[in-house]
């Protein structure tokens, strides 16, 4: 006998423990199934579980559960990311709290040191991903540093190296002064800050008393001005293009030179050129083959001398190096930058100080202000590798649902840079390149291949700085497989069916394996790319833990239990739309939970038990004809939803037929059949009943795993753990239109008399009368067959099919071709309720010219965050719907 209440907790483990054990998960690469590929966005290794993990989590584990019970050899590939910059801070953290720091330990004991947090601390993601159910193919986990991985790293580093897609550059990066590396532009986040526009003169040379006014955020870097760019048509400063400027401070001549980037609109319309310390004047600098002059050492300080590069007839630079003053060497920029504004006052050449917002650079991971900074780098030819990426999605090889998302993978891809692959790290792929004491290169996949290259007795130095993260990411669809091996895991599970992830990692991860994967495999490495929304509080804002808006999905899954958050987000997830997620949406799901589990309760203690052999088309009652037909149409919409990614579509098909139909209809009819005299009514009614329960489980069970197969156990399962039970494929067979139509009548009737009840407050206890007026004679056929059914379930005192007016004080419906009639003049005060009815519409209508008035304010729209303004809308659309059901109950009344 089933427990009084279902205890999420008790199951949980027990279930997952089992499935893993008994190898529920496992792909089978001899199998003759068809396989179906998902590879796992694989975590960092240094998270926790979060609220958009378990989302996208659960949406990959829905479709490897469906397609695994559809009968395809399902493999859902496992691991985890190293996250070079997380880890080494990570651990660098925890060696600081020894007071040791990872140069007192040299690399090779820094790197124990990593390997050891990893073996400790680094599997906390898994765990928690199994507590929300995910039926991964654990025996087949793979970690972006293992030495498979590893091996995949070298080989196609070394293979772009050799086909002129990897080479080292001298350009600027995003460099992060606290962590000591470079960083990607996607690692970059754009803070909004308050701070000031200077004005500076700078004074012509040869032009005593003639100045050009430049303006510029970050003072400091004028010491490393090489032009002042003015643009060619602006009639200021014509004259003065092609001569020269004084540098103050510094004393160096600079040109002024003609360029579009400077806007005569913005400021004085000239503009200093830093073309080693910002991304834009480094481009004016390639086209008017300016200097470029370091300003700044790895920490952000003034450099001792200047480090400069100036182009050669060919391109190349050219080293040189220049004093720097002495009042500013070894300044922090913020020092340098009071230091340079209070020297240029004293100078009179300070015009003016601007208050200014900005935007600023800054690390995601340190939280400092990024500095553009000339280094040494390798990079990646991302421009020629996207060619075929860009091609594969235009030509539908890959993708996109939603379809919108093409355009922001277009739009990077059309406009990629050069990939910058080099990070100054020391957890992550060690590059495979060996200097000479010349600085010549030598790449090569071991110190044995370079040292062959380089020739006996030539001293090598290996490179000291490790790939990107993303790089050793970027070939996950293929290396997690096997690759460059050649083993049978390849052929059977590349390219994979579907990737489920984020917007924000298109840039990250989606294009990059995409550009990997057509290289070296020869084909794209996923059919489809899911998007999924972001999953934000209950008022559309993002969470965070500033904000102290956080929901913890392992809270939720304590209190709730794990179906239910899985069932809520799976609700919730609708394509293009965010979701808004409240603890108490949760809760609602819970009690969907809680109700399946009462339904099932019931049924066993009406000795509702599965019958071997069992045939639902050879039913004959007219109520479990239709419930056969009714769960054959929720099988089709749950199908033709999970097939289109309608999550959502298909969530709420399950839902509104279990708790609806199955539960508050069909129980509610079968009661008295179970009840009665009529042993084969009842035995074919409970034969339906555990049938159409089954088939609920077996349509819930990629949703909601734990309570379905604890219920599928209890309640026999036909012996088969419903994981590995087959998909109950919807059969038109089976559907009789008659019966439904008929049923569905009932319940039309009955919907439709509950709903007066409620809306004109009459009390549960009364027993109306109920008038038909029109009605047909199918219509007084089923009112006659299902009388019993509709006086109880509807509270009726009787019915009559025959009336011709409604009497005074009637509330009235249209049911098909009746009309009916509801007298109520002996339940309520008819008057007191149409004043009731028309104050709340009242009220509702000022509260909705409210909202529509602040909609309609530019100014509100203009500054108002945008969950605000999404909050008015819901509220109004709330609103409106409940105006328009007082208003109709207002009708009915006439």
């Amino acid at each position: 006998m089933l427990e009084k209440t279902f205890s999420p907790a008790a199951v949980e483990a027990s279930h997952y423990q089992r499935w893993e054990q008994t190898g529920a998960f496992a792909a089978h690469v001899d199998s003759n199934q068809t396989p179906y590929t998902i590879m796992m966005p694989p975590p960092n290794v240094t998270g926790s579980l979060h609220m958009g993990h378990a989302l996208t989590f659960t949406l990959q584990d829905i479709l490897i559960r469906y397609q695994r019970m559809r009968g395809k050899d399902a493999l859902w590939q496992p691991g985890t990311d190293h996250a070079g910059i997380a880890t080494q801070m990570v651990v660098e953290r925890n060696l600081a709290k020894e007071g040791v720091s990872r140069q007192d330990l040299g690399r090779e004991k820094f790197l124990e040191k990593v390997w050891e947090w990893k073996a400790e601390s680094g599997g906390t993601i898994t765990t928690q991903l199994r507590r929300l159910g995910a039926s991964t193919d654990w025996a087949r986990e793979r970690f972006t540093m293992d030495e498979g991985l590893n091996k995949a790293v070298r080989k196609v580093f070394v293979e772009l190296y050799r086909q002129g897609l990897i080479y080292r550059d001298k350009r600027l990066v995003n460099w992060d002064p606290k962590l000591h590396t470079a960083i990607s532009d996607l690692e970059v986040e754009q803070k909004e800050v308050n701070g000031n526009l200077w004005h500076f003169r700078y004074p012509i040379d040869g032009q005593e008393g003639r100045y050009i006014v430049v303006a510029t955020t970050r003072p400091e870097t004028m010491l490393a001005d090489t032009a002042v760019a003015v643009h060619p048509e602006d009639e200021r400063y014509k004259d003065l293009i092609g001569k020269y400027v004084r540098l103050p401070l510094v004393g160096r001549l600079i040109p002024i030179v003609a360029d579009d980037y400077a806007d005569p609109e913005t400021g004085s319309g000239a503009v200093k050129i830093t073309p080693a310390h910002d991304f834009n004047d480094f481009e004016v600098g390639k086209r008017h083959r300016l200097p470029l002059i370091n300003l700044l050492d790895r920490d952000a300080r003034i450099v001792q001398t200047f480090e400069g590069y100036k182009p050669d007839a060919n391109g190349r630079l050219e080293a040189f190096s220049e004093p720097v003053p002495e009042t500013y060497r070894g300044l922090d920029r913020y020092e340098a930058r009071k230091k340079v504004v209070a020297d240029l006052e004293a100078l009179e050449l300070l015009e003016q100080i601007v208050p200014h917002k900005m935007t600023q650079p800054h690390g995601d991971r340190s939280g400092v202000v990024i500095e553009p900074w000339l280094t040494d780098q390798w990079y990646c030819d991302a421009a020629t590798l996207a060619k075929p990426a860009i091609e594969a999605v235009e030509t539908g090889k890959t993708v996109f649902v939603p379809k919108n998302w093409e355009n922001t993978y277009f739009e990077w891809m059309r406009n990629i840079q050069p990939w910058c692959i080099s990070r100054q790290l020391w957890w992550g792929h060690q590059i495979p390149a060996w200097y000479d004491a010349d600085g010549n290169v030598f790449v090569a996949e071991t110190a044995e291949e370079a040292q062959a290259l380089a020739g006996s007795g030539v001293a090598l130095t290996r490179d000291s700085d490790v790939l990107d993260t993303w790089f050793s990411s970027a070939l996950w669809p293929f290396s997690t497989l096997g690759w460059p091996e050649k083993v049978p895991e390849l052929d059977r599970y590349y390219p994979g069916d579907v990737l489920v992830t984020g917007f924000d990692i298109i840039f990250f991860w989606v294009a990059r394996m995409m550009m990997m994967g057509i290289h070296f495999m020869g084909d794209v490495p996923f059919k489809t790319v899911y998007i999924h929304a972001l999953v934000r509080d209950e008022k559309g804002q993002k969470m965070s833990k500033s904000k102290g808006n956080v929901i913890d999905p392992l809270e939720v899954i304590d209190q709730y239990g794990c179906d239910a958050l899985r069932f809520t987000l799976t609700a919730m997830a609708a394509q293009g739309r965010d979701i808004k997620l409240a603890v108490n949406r949760v809760e609602g799901y819970r009690n969907f939970a809680t109700k399946l589990w009462n339904a099932a309760r019931y049924a066993e203690m009406n000795q509702v038990a599965a019958v071997p052999g069992f045939d639902p088309a050879g039913v004959k009652l007219t109520v479990n004809k239709w419930i056969v037909g009714a769960v054959q149409q929720a099988a089709s919409r749950v199908t033709d939803a999970l097939d289109a990614y309608k999550f959502n579509e298909a969530a709420n098909g399950i839902y509104q037929f279990a708790w609806n139909s199955f539960c508050d209809w069909y129980l509610e009819f079968t009661k008295p059949i179970l009840n009665g005299e009529d042993e084969a009514a009842k035995a074919e009614t409970r034969a339906t009943t555990a049938w159409v329960l089954d088939r609920i489980l077996h349509l819930l069970h990629p949703v909601m795993p734990f309570i379905t197969e604890e219920l599928n156990e209890k309640l026999g399962g036909a012996g088969q753990t419903l994981i590995s039970a087959p998909w109950p494929l919807p059969q038109a067979t089976l559907i009789d239109a008659a019966a439904g139509d008929e049923m569905e009548w009932v319940v039309r009737l009955i919907s439709n008399i509950r709903t007066v009840r409620s809306e004109m407050n009459v009390p549960p206890s009364a027993q109306l009368p109920l008038l038909l007026k029109g009605a047909s004679e199918v219509t007084r056929q089923r009112l006659a067959t299902h009388r019993d059914l509709i006086l109880r379930l509807a509270r009726l005192s009787g019915v009559d099919a025959t009336a011709d007016d409604a009497p005074k004080g009637s509330a009235q419906a249209i049911l098909d071709e009746a009309t009916l009639i509801l007298p109520l003049a002996d339940f309520i005060d008819v008057e007191k309720e149409k004043a009731r009815l028309a104050k709340e519409i009242g009220k509702l209508e000022q509260d909705i010219a409210k909202i529509d008035a602040k909609l309609s304010n530019k100014n509100f729209v203009d500054k108002a965050p945008e969950e605000v303004i999404e909050e008015q809308r819901d509220r109004r659309a709330e609103a409106d719907t409940v105006r328009a059901k007082l208003a109709e109950a207002l009708t009915r009344l006439g």
